[in-house]
């Protein structure tokens, strides 16, 4: 470190360590379909007080293949794949855009659970982005408007008065009678992942831990369906 520095970097990561453990998983008792799979982990999740279960790791890259992660927040699955919303205009929105696959990853500390999903992006219909962003906070529908996601500022004030202007126009239109809501910007909307493979994790002992992979099996017929395979830890 240089002598301008005062925090040392000495907490000892080597000697963290959790011991892990559940019901074992195989893959002929797992259900045929991973999305059916997926709700019945994610509602353990939920049954065991994780802080956020539906956060999760979204990994896109640029078409050079120069990766990037950050967390955001499942807003909806079904058989058809896992669906987020974002700004277009963003790092990852410009990732997508040019390279339209992702992986997904959860976490469930408090099951000893993580779930993995590879797969095609697409963006969703503007009826499902209107339906969902309508249906959120104030805040959240000012913030998604004033936002210009991943480009630089000045300050946080400026993000800050950007904010409080949006804001007070609408209180003062609803205070008016005025019904003219917040506007979906286009620059923002949804997204749904539809899975190529989803991966089920269970932590054990010893680091003997379980892992069941499905995945998609593409037929003439167009009746796709889902394989699965043990993997080693």
């Amino acid at each position: 470190l240089c002598s301008c520095c005062t925090v040392k970097m000495n907490i000892d990561v080597e000697s963290m360590r959790q011991k892990y453990g559940g019901d074992h998983i195989e893959p002929e008792t797992m259900l045929e379909n991973p999305m059916e799979q997926f709700s019945l982990w994610l509602q353990d999740a939920v049954d065991s007080k994780e802080v956020e279960p539906n956060a999760m790791t979204l990994a896109t890259s640029t078409k050079e293949g120069v990766p990037n992660a950050r967390m955001v927040l499942l807003k909806g699955y079904d058989e058809e794949g896992f669906r987020f919303f974002s700004n277009y205009e963003s790092q990852k929105g410009a990732e997508l855009e040019d390279n339209p696959i992702a992986n997904l990853v959860f976490w469930w500390v408090n099951t000893h659970r993580q779930v993995r999903v590879h797969g095609n992006v697409e963006r969703l219909p503007a009826k499902d982005s209107d339906a969902y962003f309508h249906k959120r906070p104030l805040g959240s529908r000012v913030g998604a408007t004033i936002s210009r996601q991943s480009q630089v500022l000045s300050s946080r004030a400026e993000l800050e008065e950007a904010y409080q202007t949006v804001e007070q126009e609408t209180l003062v239109r609803e205070t008016e009678g005025v019904e003219k809501p917040i506007e979906r910007p286009d620059y923002w909307g949804g997204y749904i992942v539809r899975p190529l493979w989803v991966e089920f994790w269970q932590g054990q002992p010893s680091r003997l831990h379980d892992r069941v992979r499905y995945n998609l099996v593409e037929r003439s017929d167009g009746q796709n369906k889902f394989t699965k395979e043990r993997l080693s830890p």
